[in-house]
């Protein structure tokens, strides 16, 4: 055991009733630090997530706390990250709904980018309920594998990886700002997962893979990229994911102030 966060490998239906949900993730964030006891209760009497019942703040923390808080050096960089564009907060999102459900993970990040690679870059409802039955479990019946299936559609749909709600659905590549890529970068780098920097679904996913990933390592400023043959190097400039989002933060402070002048 290392101590470190790590991806998830048990499947599990909490897409079923909690997907995407970038707003209220954004309100997890914004609200909840490794300080705070966070229980329903709590986020209920405070409006966290504005007038949802009890029951439904619930499902909502139980699945923010899986995929922020279960990694505290994440959730503490976004709990101070206030000027987020819609963007990145869309990727952050995106990536970590990705760590903590293997199915979303294998169908984004496997399934979509295969099908965005063929001859009909496109995707069906009924496309993905019969893969949800290869994948899921034998023992889901069909009335939850159309569930998830139509869960797992409106999550890519909500991260831009599909653009439209309606078959067919053209498979689509969203915009990931500079800033985005290096917090996934060193996210990565601190968390035990299948693959490598290079050759993983997190990043496939969004459509980098391969020297179009390499041309973007090169140009962020937070790290240095370099590959000689077989050789490859990462530099990293700061020492883990809070000390990049430091520096990023007083670098956004500075750029916000002078703009106000």
């Amino acid at each position: 055991m290392t101590g470190r966060p790590s991806e998830v490998t048990e499947i599990h239906t909490h897409l079923s009733r909690c997907a995407l949900e970038v707003d209220d993730s954004r309100a997890f964030w914004a609200r909840a630090d490794e300080t705070i006891d966070v229980n329903a209760q709590l986020a209920f009497d405070e409006y966290w997530f504005g007038a949802r019942s009890l029951a439904r703040v619930g499902v909502l923390l139980t699945n923010m706390r899986a995929r922020f808080s279960a990694f505290p050096s994440a959730l503490a960089v976004l709990h101070s990250w206030q000027h987020m564009s819609p963007e990145t907060r869309r990727a952050i999102c995106h990536w970590h709904l990705q760590l903590t459900d293997p199915l979303y993970r294998r169908f984004t990040g496997g399934y979509l980018v295969a099908r965005r690679s063929g001859p009909r870059s496109e995707v069906t409802r009924d496309l993905v309920v019969a893969w949800v039955g290869q994948e899921g479990p034998g023992r889901w019946m069909m009335s939850m594998r159309i569930q998830f299936a139509s869960k797992l559609l409106s999550a890519a749909y909500s991260a831009a990886l599909v653009t439209s709600n309606r078959d067919p659905r053209p498979i689509g590549i969203p915009r990931v700002p500079d800033e985005a890529l290096e917090y996934l970068m060193y996210l990565l780098r601190e968390t035990e997962f299948e693959g490598s920097l290079l050759d993983n679904p997190y990043t496939s996913s969004v459509g980098l893979e391969g020297v179009s990933l390499e041309e973007r390592l090169r140009g962020l400023p937070g790290l240095t990229f370099r590959r000689q043959g077989d050789l490859i190097d990462f530099g990293w400039k700061h020492h883990d994911l809070r000390m990049w989002a430091d520096a990023r933060l007083r670098s956004d402070e500075r750029r916000l102030a002078g703009a106000a002048i």
